[in-house]
Protein backbone atom coordinates (compact mmCIF):
# COMPACT_ATOMS: atom_id res chain seq x y z
CA UNK A 1 0.00 0.00 0.00
CA UNK A 2 2.93 2.13 0.54
CA UNK A 3 4.17 1.58 -2.43
CA UNK A 4 1.03 2.52 -4.46
CA UNK A 5 0.67 5.71 -2.09
CA UNK A 6 3.92 6.89 -3.40
CA UNK A 7 2.68 6.19 -7.09
CA UNK A 8 -0.43 8.07 -6.51
CA UNK A 9 1.68 10.93 -5.06
CA UNK A 10 4.04 11.13 -8.12
CA UNK A 11 1.36 10.66 -10.56
CA UNK A 12 -0.97 13.44 -8.44
CA UNK A 13 2.64 15.70 -8.66
CA UNK A 14 3.35 15.16 -12.26
CA UNK A 15 -0.57 15.99 -13.32
CA UNK A 16 -0.20 19.19 -11.59
CA UNK A 17 3.00 20.57 -12.89
CA UNK A 18 2.09 19.22 -16.34
CA UNK A 19 -1.00 21.26 -15.78
CA UNK A 20 0.82 24.11 -14.09
CA UNK A 21 2.71 24.33 -16.88
CA UNK A 22 0.38 24.46 -20.12
CA UNK A 23 -0.96 27.20 -18.38
CA UNK A 24 2.04 29.31 -17.74
CA UNK A 25 2.92 28.22 -21.66
CA UNK A 26 -0.56 29.99 -22.50
CA UNK A 27 0.14 33.17 -20.59
CA UNK A 28 3.33 33.48 -22.01
CA UNK A 29 1.69 33.58 -26.06
CA UNK A 30 -0.69 35.50 -24.31
CA UNK A 31 1.81 38.05 -23.55
CA UNK A 32 3.75 38.07 -26.47
CA UNK A 33 0.48 38.94 -28.93
CA UNK A 34 -0.32 41.81 -26.42
CA UNK A 35 3.06 42.81 -27.18
CA UNK A 36 4.46 42.33 -23.27
CA UNK A 37 7.61 40.47 -22.05
CA UNK A 38 7.46 38.70 -18.67
CA UNK A 39 10.76 39.83 -16.75
CA UNK A 40 11.38 42.59 -18.44
CA UNK A 41 11.93 45.76 -15.58
CA UNK A 42 14.49 47.54 -14.09
CA UNK A 43 17.52 45.69 -12.97
CA UNK A 44 17.11 44.22 -9.40
CA UNK A 45 19.63 46.14 -7.00
CA UNK A 46 20.99 44.44 -4.09
CA UNK A 47 17.36 42.50 -3.79
CA UNK A 48 15.42 45.44 -4.30
CA UNK A 49 13.61 46.83 -7.16
CA UNK A 50 10.08 47.75 -9.04
CA UNK A 51 10.07 44.46 -9.77
CA UNK A 52 11.75 41.28 -7.67
CA UNK A 53 13.36 38.23 -9.68
CA UNK A 54 14.40 35.56 -8.66
CA UNK A 55 18.14 34.57 -9.60
CA UNK A 56 18.21 31.73 -12.54
CA UNK A 57 21.80 31.85 -13.44
CA UNK A 58 24.98 33.79 -12.33
CA UNK A 59 27.56 36.09 -14.46
CA UNK A 60 31.21 34.64 -13.76
CA UNK A 61 34.37 34.01 -15.45
CA UNK A 62 34.80 30.96 -13.71
CA UNK A 63 33.63 27.97 -15.79
CA UNK A 64 31.19 26.78 -13.42
CA UNK A 65 27.43 25.73 -12.80
CA UNK A 66 25.32 24.35 -10.18
CA UNK A 67 22.95 21.16 -9.69
CA UNK A 68 19.86 21.38 -7.96
CA UNK A 69 17.59 18.47 -6.85
CA UNK A 70 13.96 19.50 -5.90
CA UNK A 71 12.68 16.98 -3.47
CA UNK A 72 8.62 16.87 -2.66
CA UNK A 73 7.83 13.80 -2.92
CA UNK A 74 9.20 9.99 -3.24
CA UNK A 75 13.13 9.44 -1.83
CA UNK A 76 13.39 6.17 -3.39
CA UNK A 77 15.84 7.38 -5.41
CA UNK A 78 18.02 9.63 -2.96
CA UNK A 79 20.32 7.79 -1.83
CA UNK A 80 21.34 6.46 -5.09
CA UNK A 81 21.91 10.43 -6.15
CA UNK A 82 24.09 10.49 -3.04
CA UNK A 83 26.57 7.94 -3.05
CA UNK A 84 27.18 9.00 -7.08
CA UNK A 85 28.00 12.83 -6.09
CA UNK A 86 30.18 11.26 -3.68
CA UNK A 87 31.55 9.06 -6.31
CA UNK A 88 32.28 12.54 -8.02
CA UNK A 89 32.90 14.20 -5.32
CA UNK A 90 30.30 16.92 -6.18
CA UNK A 91 28.25 18.85 -4.10
CA UNK A 92 24.64 19.84 -4.85
CA UNK A 93 21.78 21.83 -3.87
CA UNK A 94 18.65 19.87 -2.68
CA UNK A 95 15.19 21.95 -2.39
CA UNK A 96 13.01 20.52 0.18
CA UNK A 97 9.25 20.57 0.95
CA UNK A 98 8.36 20.89 4.76
CA UNK A 99 6.12 17.93 3.82
CA UNK A 100 9.25 16.13 2.30
CA UNK A 101 11.06 16.78 5.98
CA UNK A 102 8.40 15.35 7.74
CA UNK A 103 8.19 12.22 5.76
CA UNK A 104 11.42 11.44 5.16
CA UNK A 105 14.07 12.81 8.18
CA UNK A 106 16.60 10.05 7.82
CA UNK A 107 17.23 11.21 4.53
CA UNK A 108 17.47 14.78 5.23
CA UNK A 109 19.93 13.99 7.45
CA UNK A 110 22.01 12.22 5.22
CA UNK A 111 21.73 15.48 2.64
CA UNK A 112 22.80 17.62 4.99
CA UNK A 113 25.61 15.15 6.39
CA UNK A 114 26.58 14.97 3.20
CA UNK A 115 27.61 18.66 2.87
CA UNK A 116 25.14 19.63 0.20
CA UNK A 117 23.03 23.06 0.53
CA UNK A 118 19.77 22.39 1.83
CA UNK A 119 17.33 24.62 0.53
CA UNK A 120 13.85 25.48 1.04
CA UNK A 121 11.23 24.85 -1.74
CA UNK A 122 8.04 26.14 0.94
CA UNK A 123 6.05 23.76 3.19
CA UNK A 124 3.37 22.50 1.06
CA UNK A 125 4.74 23.04 -2.33
CA UNK A 126 2.02 25.56 -2.70
CA UNK A 127 1.24 27.38 -5.57
CA UNK A 128 2.65 30.78 -3.71
CA UNK A 129 1.12 32.90 -6.29
CA UNK A 130 -2.38 32.13 -4.86
CA UNK A 131 -1.28 33.20 -1.49
CA UNK A 132 -0.97 36.67 0.66
CA UNK A 133 2.37 37.99 1.90
CA UNK A 134 0.92 36.69 5.46
CA UNK A 135 0.39 32.96 4.00
CA UNK A 136 3.50 33.14 2.05
CA UNK A 137 5.60 33.80 4.68
CA UNK A 138 3.93 31.06 6.77
CA UNK A 139 5.10 28.34 3.51
CA UNK A 140 9.05 29.62 3.90
CA UNK A 141 8.58 29.78 7.67
CA UNK A 142 7.21 26.14 8.25
CA UNK A 143 9.83 24.27 5.83
CA UNK A 144 12.38 26.11 7.59
CA UNK A 145 11.69 25.58 11.13
CA UNK A 146 11.57 21.62 10.07
CA UNK A 147 14.80 21.79 8.90
CA UNK A 148 16.13 23.81 11.66
CA UNK A 149 14.66 21.65 14.23
CA UNK A 150 16.18 18.48 12.12
CA UNK A 151 19.24 19.52 11.64
CA UNK A 152 20.16 22.77 13.22
CA UNK A 153 20.75 24.47 9.90
CA UNK A 154 19.45 28.18 8.85
CA UNK A 155 18.71 28.26 4.92
CA UNK A 156 19.66 30.37 2.91
CA UNK A 157 18.13 29.70 -0.38
CA UNK A 158 14.36 29.49 -1.55
CA UNK A 159 12.51 27.52 -4.48
CA UNK A 160 8.84 28.38 -5.31
CA UNK A 161 6.89 25.39 -5.63
CA UNK A 162 6.73 24.99 -9.21
CA UNK A 163 9.01 27.66 -10.43
CA UNK A 164 5.40 29.75 -9.71
CA UNK A 165 6.17 33.50 -8.47
CA UNK A 166 5.51 36.52 -8.08
CA UNK A 167 6.31 40.21 -5.91
CA UNK A 168 4.67 38.85 -2.89
CA UNK A 169 6.19 35.66 -3.09
CA UNK A 170 9.83 36.87 -3.84
CA UNK A 171 9.29 39.69 -1.06
CA UNK A 172 8.14 37.14 1.48
CA UNK A 173 11.53 35.08 1.19
CA UNK A 174 13.46 38.02 1.21
CA UNK A 175 12.20 39.31 4.08
CA UNK A 176 12.81 35.86 5.92
CA UNK A 177 16.80 36.50 4.75
CA UNK A 178 15.84 34.12 1.57
CA UNK A 179 17.80 34.14 -1.71
CA UNK A 180 15.48 33.41 -4.47
CA UNK A 181 16.43 30.62 -7.16
CA UNK A 182 15.24 29.72 -10.06
CA UNK A 183 17.37 27.67 -13.05
CA UNK A 184 17.94 28.69 -16.17
CA UNK A 185 18.41 24.78 -17.70
CA UNK A 186 15.74 22.43 -17.32
CA UNK A 187 16.36 18.71 -17.58
CA UNK A 188 12.80 17.89 -17.60
CA UNK A 189 13.91 14.60 -16.00
CA UNK A 190 10.28 14.40 -14.04
CA UNK A 191 8.54 13.17 -17.45
CA UNK A 192 10.40 10.33 -17.60
CA UNK A 193 11.78 10.69 -20.89
CA UNK A 194 14.33 8.54 -20.18
CA UNK A 195 18.23 8.56 -19.34
CA UNK A 196 19.67 9.53 -22.77
CA UNK A 197 16.81 12.56 -22.66
CA UNK A 198 18.30 13.54 -19.27
CA UNK A 199 21.56 13.82 -20.51
CA UNK A 200 20.72 15.63 -23.65
CA UNK A 201 18.75 18.09 -22.40
CA UNK A 202 21.66 18.80 -19.68
CA UNK A 203 24.85 18.86 -21.26
CA UNK A 204 23.53 20.44 -24.92
CA UNK A 205 21.06 22.64 -23.74
CA UNK A 206 21.20 25.67 -25.86
CA UNK A 207 21.36 28.22 -22.28
CA UNK A 208 24.03 25.74 -20.69
CA UNK A 209 26.84 28.81 -19.85
CA UNK A 210 29.28 30.02 -16.81
CA UNK A 211 27.03 29.96 -13.85
CA UNK A 212 24.14 28.33 -15.04
CA UNK A 213 21.60 26.27 -12.54
CA UNK A 214 20.65 23.22 -13.99
CA UNK A 215 17.22 21.55 -12.68
CA UNK A 216 16.77 17.94 -11.45
CA UNK A 217 14.59 16.02 -8.96
CA UNK A 218 14.41 13.47 -6.84
CA UNK A 219 11.65 10.76 -6.85
CA UNK A 220 11.88 10.18 -10.91
CA UNK A 221 12.72 7.60 -13.24
CA UNK A 222 15.80 7.91 -14.51
CA UNK A 223 17.38 11.23 -12.30
CA UNK A 224 19.56 8.29 -10.52
CA UNK A 225 20.51 6.74 -13.73
CA UNK A 226 21.18 9.28 -15.58
CA UNK A 227 23.48 11.25 -13.31
CA UNK A 228 26.84 9.97 -13.75
CA UNK A 229 27.30 10.55 -17.31
CA UNK A 230 25.80 13.99 -16.77
CA UNK A 231 28.14 14.52 -14.47
CA UNK A 232 30.71 13.18 -16.64
CA UNK A 233 29.70 15.22 -19.80
CA UNK A 234 29.71 18.50 -17.65
CA UNK A 235 33.05 18.04 -16.38
CA UNK A 236 34.55 16.92 -19.90
CA UNK A 237 32.96 20.10 -21.79
CA UNK A 238 34.90 21.97 -19.17
CA UNK A 239 32.64 22.53 -16.19
CA UNK A 240 33.54 22.80 -12.24
CA UNK A 241 30.01 21.60 -10.27
CA UNK A 242 29.23 23.72 -7.19
CA UNK A 243 26.42 24.25 -5.12
CA UNK A 244 24.21 27.27 -5.40
CA UNK A 245 25.24 28.83 -1.81
CA UNK A 246 29.16 28.78 -3.50
CA UNK A 247 27.71 30.00 -7.01
CA UNK A 248 25.59 32.91 -6.14
CA UNK A 249 26.13 36.66 -4.86
CA UNK A 250 25.20 38.11 -1.99
CA UNK A 251 25.49 41.84 -2.05
CA UNK A 252 26.13 44.47 -4.39
CA UNK A 253 24.88 42.64 -7.31
CA UNK A 254 21.79 43.20 -10.36
CA UNK A 255 19.35 40.86 -11.55
CA UNK A 256 18.82 41.51 -15.26
CA UNK A 257 15.71 40.79 -16.82
CA UNK A 258 16.50 37.57 -18.04
CA UNK A 259 17.17 36.46 -14.28
CA UNK A 260 20.91 36.37 -14.72
CA UNK A 261 22.67 37.67 -10.99
CA UNK A 262 25.70 40.49 -11.72
CA UNK A 263 28.06 42.13 -9.61
CA UNK A 264 27.82 45.62 -9.89
CA UNK A 265 31.17 46.37 -11.20
CA UNK A 266 30.55 43.53 -14.31
CA UNK A 267 27.57 45.57 -15.33
CA UNK A 268 27.05 46.28 -18.94
CA UNK A 269 26.30 49.54 -19.60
Amino acid sequence: MEGMDKKKAGAEWKRQRSGWLLLAGAAVIAAGAAGIYLNQSAPVSGGTAERKLPIYSVETEDKVVSLTFDSAWGSEDLAEILNILAEYRVKASFFVTGEFVQNYPEEVKQIDLAGHDLGNHGDGHLHMTELDAEECAKEVEGAHTKVKNLTGQDMELFRPPYGDYNDTVIGAAEELGYYSIQWDVDSLDWKDYGVKDIVRRVVNHEKLRNGSIILLHSGTAYTAQALPELIQGLQEAGYQLVPVSQLIIRENYTIDFEGRQRGKEEQEY
